[in-house]
């Protein structure tokens, strides 16, 4: 999965541009089939969810918990949908999608901009993103980005991130070359024209495994608490929680008991999310998922929970750097409301 496109829909939250009509929303209702004895079968409430980027095994739990049936149980027709003209963020926040998949780092923005956007779940408990080069490349700790060049799309929380973990080392980020990759293809750039680059191990890395070519990975969460933030988060908007909280607490019962089967039977929630989704490489898939399945969770009571350190942590040090225009509120933020108790 390309960073590169996700910042791109980050950025153009900060924009505040509201696309216009974006398919149904959460209000809609579908007419059940009939069933034998001549009653109509009860409705299905027509929900959208919005992905941040094509599918990928951040996001089996959501495709687990449709093919499975756990959305119907709770009376909802849930489409997966890829990302909107305008970005996830926005379309979500101006209640025009109830669902989407977020980052942490797109949802302060939005918050600390106006944006009523809201986080009720976080996908993944600890970031799994960080620099990776491949082995021959000699980088094994931040102060190694030094002389090399960098394969990146321009984004200021990129160069600040890298500066903050070089720092550490006592090396200078001025001293990187940056590198604009456009659509480059990670394993095709650090052949051609870059060094290193910023990835998901979970994909990235489990690929590059996979076609036999090691990488040395410098997780940011290794370097600084403070970078060890939720990516992705599953997004709604404040008026929804206020006017319709069932809706949302339906949602996150099927979405968590989607995320729990795929904790506890990763071979066969990746066969699901190939089924969902064909087109993927059910080999990637299924190494991909073994890998990410038991970090889902991790050391949280439970799938999905978040907290405020987190958040108040990774605002303090965007704010630090100017990535954000004020601080964030960050208990408004997030919210572990929605989120099942476990049995």
């Amino acid at each position: 999965m390309k960073k590169g496109k996700w910042m791109a829909l980050l950025l153009a939250c900060a924009l505040l541009m509201v696309a216009a009509g974006c398919g149904t929303g959460g209000k809609n209702e579908n007419t059940g089939s009939e069933g034998a004895d001549g009653q109509a079968a009860e409705k299905l409430r027509d929900v959208q969810l919005m992905l941040d980027w094509s599918a990928n095994t951040n996001h089996t739990g959501l495709y687990a918990a449709k093919e499975l049936g756990y959305y119907e149980e709770e009376g909802l027709n849930v489409q997966i949908v890829q990302p909107g003209a305008g970005g996830t963020d926005t379309l979500v926040a101006s209640g025009k999608v109830p669902f989407g998949i977020s980052y942490q780092e797109g949802v302060t923005l939005a918050r600390t901009q106006g944006l009523p956007l809201v986080s009720i779940a976080a996908v993944i408990q600890h970031n799994t993103s960080g620099f990776a080069a491949p082995k021959d490349k000699g980088i094994v700790k931040a102060g190694d980005f030094e002389g090399k060049s960098y394969g990146g799309w321009g984004s200021p929380v990129e160069e600040a991130v890298m500066k903050s973990i070089m720092e550490i080392d006592g090396a200078d980020v001025s001293k990187v070359n940056m590198v604009n990759m456009g659509d480059a293809d990670y394993f095709t750039a650090v052949k051609r024209d870059i060094d290193f680059a910023w990835i998901f191990y979970a994909w990235t890395g489990i690929e590059a495994e996979l076609r036999n070519e090691p990488l040395d990975m410098i997780y940011v969460k290794d370097y600084s608490e403070q970078l060890d933030y939720y990516t992705p988060v599953i997004v709604t908007n404040e008026k929804l929680i206020q006017e319709d909280p069932e809706l949302v607490k339906a949602f996150m019962r099927a979405t968590s008991k989607g995320y729990d089967y795929a904790i506890q039977h990763p071979e066969d929630a990746a066969a699901l999310l190939t089924k969902a989704v064909p087109e993927l490489d059910a080999e990637l898939v299924l190494a991909s998922q073994k890998w990410l399945s038991p970090r889902y969770q991790d050391d949280a009571a439970r799938w999905g929970e978040q907290k405020a350190e987190v958040w108040s942590g990774y605002a303090d040090w965007m704010f630090e750097r100017k990535l954000l225009e004020k601080e964030l509120d960050a208990d408004s933020a997030f919210t572990n409301e929605f989120l099942p108790e476990k049995p």
